[in-house]
């Protein structure tokens, strides 16, 4: 049996207050110019001068690239490396969720290996480390800002290009929950479900292992117990820091074992439709599980345990169903749409989807792989 590699940030600061720390980081590292990625919500809102800050007070330079959207796309990526290069950036700096750390690591490889985005495309495309990255993130969510994968939609295709890449990963991670007090009910609903299904998808697939089961199942357990608080109240500091170790652990745990088919599909509809990734895979999530039950029932019976499903007595069949049910009731709870009808979406190219889906680099990683029949029923399932 081959040996496992584990990729993680080089350097993570985590909890109340650790962006304080960030200035004395790039000091200590030699860096002397940042491009800071981010969005323009984030830059209006003061969360971006809260980060560079850190920089003046510290005496290194910066120049801003804010105008980074959700599903970031081609022209997003040259148009930051365009800047990067004309400033003469030793570094970057990416504020945001899962789209500006996206982004960022795209314009950290083109920085070092040259070419076109899309040439890096699928496993490890890139020959040379990326440009070194400091990924402040501001959502619980994605774990954008500490794994090996990014997501860039080629609008050319209308595809999301996913990239695995250890090149891409960053210097330093910093997930700061006072970063993320106040984002609305909605986007915290939609970055907590992406959360549970990298969890989820996680310890299902066959490339996990025990090291990522474990990350994985405690952050299953610290998302429900969580996330219902955030949503409810966006000023709760503990609701706020435990989702962020969740999204740690997350981060970790698929970053290292590979994500499923939830994600194969949630990537077509961000692709083609722009649609929110979180509140894709949140739809999406208990569909996929259901079939995935069959495949993979004993870690269904892990998950089950872990949520308080106790009991040698309890079928396979009765512990699957046990978590699709808890599933559903949180999407309830948090104010998940149900349908893509309530996204604007009537009626979507379903053939498509589907044979985009099947060709997704998270498609492999499900314990099996439906068919385009079976692929078009489960889209069926959220129009």
């Amino acid at each position: 049996m081959a040996g496992k590699f584990f990729y993680v940030p080089q350097i993570n600061l985590l909890g109340a207050g650790c962006v304080s720390d960030l200035g004395g980081q790039v000091v200590e590292l030699g860096f002397k110019k940042a491009l800071v990625v981010s969005d323009k919500f984030l830059n209006e809102s003061g969360i971006v001068k809260k980060v560079t800050d850190q920089l003046e007070t510290n005496g290194v330079e910066f120049t801003k690239f804010v105008e980074v959207t959700p599903n970031p796309t081609c022209a997003q990526v040259n148009k930051g490396l365009e800047i990067l290069e004309k400033e003469n950036c030793d570094f970057i700096v990416s504020i945001g969720g899962g789209s500006p750390q996206d982004c960022a690591s795209a314009i950290s490889v083109l920085a070092t290996n040259g070419g076109d985005i899309r040439d890096y495309e699928g496993v490890h495309m890139s020959k040379k480390p990326g440009l070194p990255t400091i990924a402040v993130n501001t959502t619980a969510g994605t774990s954008a800002e500490l794994t090996i994968n990014y997501v860039i939609t080629d609008e050319a295709r209308g595809v999301k290009m996913v990239m695995v890449d250890k090149n891409s990963i960053a210097k330093v991670s910093v997930n700061d929950p006072e970063l993320m007090i106040g984002k609305p009910a909605a986007l915290t609903a939609a970055t907590g479900m992406d959360a549970l299904t990298h969890a989820i998808e996680t310890i299902v697939t066959p490339g996990a292992y025990p090291v990522t089961d474990a990350m994985a199942l405690e952050a299953v357990k610290i998302i429900f117990d969580y996330l219902p608080k955030a949503v409810e109240n966006g000023q709760d500091i503990e609701a706020r820091e435990q989702l962020v170790y969740a999204t740690f652990l997350t981060g970790m745990a698929f970053s290292n074992a590979g994500l499923g088919y939830v994600h194969a599909m949630a990537h077509q509809l961000g692709g083609v439709y722009d649609l929110p990734h979180g509140v894709c895979n949140a739809m999406l999530l208990p569909i996929v599980e259901r079939e995935n039950a069959a495949y993979a029932p004993k870690k269904f019976r892990l998950i089950a345990k872990k949520l308080g499903y106790h009991g040698a007595e309890h079928s396979d069949e009765a512990c699957s169903k046990f978590v699709i049910e808890k599933i559903n009731e949180l999407s309830e709870i948090v104010g998940i749409p149900k349908s893509l009808k309530e996204l604007g979406v009537e009626n979507p190219d379903l053939d498509l989807l589907a044979e985009n889906a099947l060709k997704d680099i998270c498609a492999p990683g499900n314990p099996f792989m439906p068919t385009k029949e079976q692929t078009i029923a489960m889209f069926k399932e959220i129009l």
